[in-house]
């Protein structure tokens, strides 16, 4: 449990039930949507039955599975240079537990996200980093991550064009307008407040008034918060910005070929250019709040695209089944031997601590 968390006292203890329920029901309540999207909604989507499905899937070869496995654990090593780049002194190793853990986590709560961050944050205390550099990795991260999965869908676009196939589906068009436009926001947000102090002056106040007109008491200001982050996101990005790139580029490339070995599995052979478009989306759509990791939607989303372009339906639905069962369900195993691993690994006071610490002894 986290320094944060006993510090709360009596209240904090009253509404910890409370809490726990809530996300307790939270999490059966998104379970059980992508249960009934996976299990009633993907085959109406398709067309196709779960008997047929099932078919294609019993055909997997063994080795196939393990080679995916391999591939997944390669995936999530990359994704560690991203993790090391924004968060100085933090080991591989150790980067490896936060990713898994945090994932699992994540992966079984609509919206996971934050249940990811809470545990990347309990995790790297207990290491000794402090609570300034773990927001700004979360932040950097962050940034980092919403620009890579909303690039995808122009890639892919620009695959298509490149492979002569005019045949852009709509939702793809929607989701390359729609990141190029987010994106193309947040980064220029993003790099003017790297840039000029007097930019992101600009920005803390323009949100602290808006947050002004919509919440009277409020005791942040946005405006002292980006003024602070500023000098440590300067630093992080400086130093780090390639490893976090290479981290992101290698996670989502090796995710790919994963995907290019699920469809060739099952008996998907489309051009290159489609495959990637089908993947774009689907990545995007992990982003879905409604069920952990938009389970059951990015599936469905995926199989539709796939069948579009001319594949066999129950051939499709259990590419893209056999790619989430190793890119979402099985990173809550991992995640548990990621718990394990960090329940052995040393510990270190949190800097503040110690630095609170430093003058008793004096």
């Amino acid at each position: 449990m986290s320094a944060s968390t006993r510090a709360g006292g009596v209240d904090e203890s009253t509404d910890r039930p409370r809490s726990w329920s809530r996300t307790f029901l939270q999490g059966a309540l998104g379970l059980g949507l992508a249960a009934v999207l996976l299990v009633w909604g993907l085959p109406r989507v398709a067309h196709v039955t779960w008997p047929e499905i099932w078919k294609v899937l019993s055909g997997v070869p063994v080795s196939t599975a393990l080679l995916l496995l391999v591939g997944v654990v390669i995936g999530l090593y990359c994704y560690t240079f991203t993790l090391t780049g924004s968060l100085h002194g933090l080991r591989h190793w150790q980067a490896l537990i936060v990713n898994v853990a945090g994932s699992s986590v994540g992966n079984l709560l609509p919206g996971g996200g934050a249940a990811g961050l809470a545990a990347t944050y309990t995790i790297c205390r207990s290491w000794g980093f402090s609570r300034r550099d773990i927001s700004t990795s979360a932040i950097v991260t962050g940034v980092w991550n919403v620009l890579a999965r909303i690039a995808l869908p122009l890639i892919a676009i620009a695959a298509l064009l490149a492979g002569a196939d005019s045949d852009v589906p709509r939702a793809l068009k929607d989701a390359a307008v729609a990141g190029a436009v987010s994106g193309a926001l947040i980064l220029g947000t993003f790099v003017a407040i790297l840039v000029s102090e007097r930019a992101a002056v600009g920005i803390g106040q323009g949100f602290d008034k808006v947050l002004g007109r919509l919440f009277r008491r409020r005791n942040m200001s946005v405006k002292a918060l980006v003024i602070d982050l500023r000098a440590r996101i300067n630093d992080i990005v400086r130093t780090g910005w390639l490893s976090m790139s290479l981290g992101l580029v290698g996670f989502f490339g090796v995710y790919y070929l994963l995907f290019l070995v699920c469809m060739h599995t099952t008996g998907v052979n489309l051009f290159y250019g489609q495959l990637f478009a089908a993947y774009a989306l689907g990545r995007l759509l992990t982003a879905v709040g409604v069920t952990p990791g938009g389970l059951g939607v990015t599936e469905a989303a995926t199989s539709a695209a796939l069948i579009a372009w001319g594949a066999d339906p129950a051939q499709a639905v259990a590419g893209a089944v056999l790619f989430s069962v190793y890119t979402h369900l099985m990173e809550i195993p991992l995640g548990a031997l990621g718990w394990l691993a960090w329940s052995v690994s040393p510990k270190k006071a949190p800097i503040e601590d110690v630095a609170h610490a430093e003058p008793s002894h004096g």
